[in-house]
């Protein structure tokens, strides 16, 4: 394991924290995707079926854990705790959208037609595009909280170093994912102009805000 993949892991894991945090905090998940994050939840139980069948390292066992718990915690704190605080009308992505053309493509582009392996591959084609409800409710509310800016950037970091790991691994072991890979430039790219604002305006002190839709 390398230091892009460690220092990967860490921003996820930071990402989810401060989103927690933030939560339980304010005792409010206003400006947040319920929706984005019923996704990722979907994305770590899907990709973390293996937990059941093969042992990589505790690490690797341990961190899978955390993932599942607190994506189903978030989850529950927006849809049951903090429900009366969730912007439903905001929250307007359809999910389906996404949902039907991951689980598609899935079926057509594996590694190998299992259904573990199945599962694997949407939950990477799913974690791509799971961002999009949150990013979408930013747009329709035309601004989002600081500290909801600092929960994307480091969700963006983490498949920014991500990509940064499979470059390593390219050069260091020749190994080559093009699934992940590809699926994870996507996902940087739609952090892009997320990224662009982060440093102009957040890191300046000023509230992050987008154009209202027309």
């Amino acid at each position: 394991m390398n230091i892009f993949r460690i220092l990967g892991d860490i921003s996820h894991l930071l990402a989810i924290i401060i989103l927690l945090v933030k939560i339980h905090k304010s005792k409010s998940c206003a400006g947040i995707s319920g929706k984005s994050q019923i996704l990722f939840a979907l994305v770590f139980t899907t990709r973390y079926l293996d937990l059941f069948t093969t042992f990589i390292s505790v690490y690797n066992t341990v961190m899978k854990v955390i993932f599942l718990i607190c994506a189903y915690v978030t989850v529950y704190m927006i849809y049951g705790k903090f429900r009366k605080t969730f912007d439903s009308e905001n929250d307007s992505f359809r999910l389906e959208f996404l949902l039907v053309p991951v689980t598609g493509l899935s079926f057509l582009e594996n590694h190998s037609f299992t259904p573990l392996e199945i599962l694997w591959t949407f939950s990477i084609y799913l974690e791509s595009v799971a961002i999009l409800p949150q990013l979408f409710m930013i747009s329709k509310t035309g601004e989002a909280e600081t500290i909801t800016t600092h929960y994307l950037f480091f969700l963006g970091l983490y498949r920014a170093l991500y990509i940064a790991n499979w470059v390593w691994r390219y050069y260091t072991e020749n190994f080559y994912d093009q699934i992940a890979v590809v699926s994870g430039v996507v996902q940087t790219i739609f952090y892009c102009d997320f990224f662009y604002l982060y440093v102009t305006k957040v890191l300046k002190g000023k509230k992050l805000s987008l154009p209202m839709p027309v």
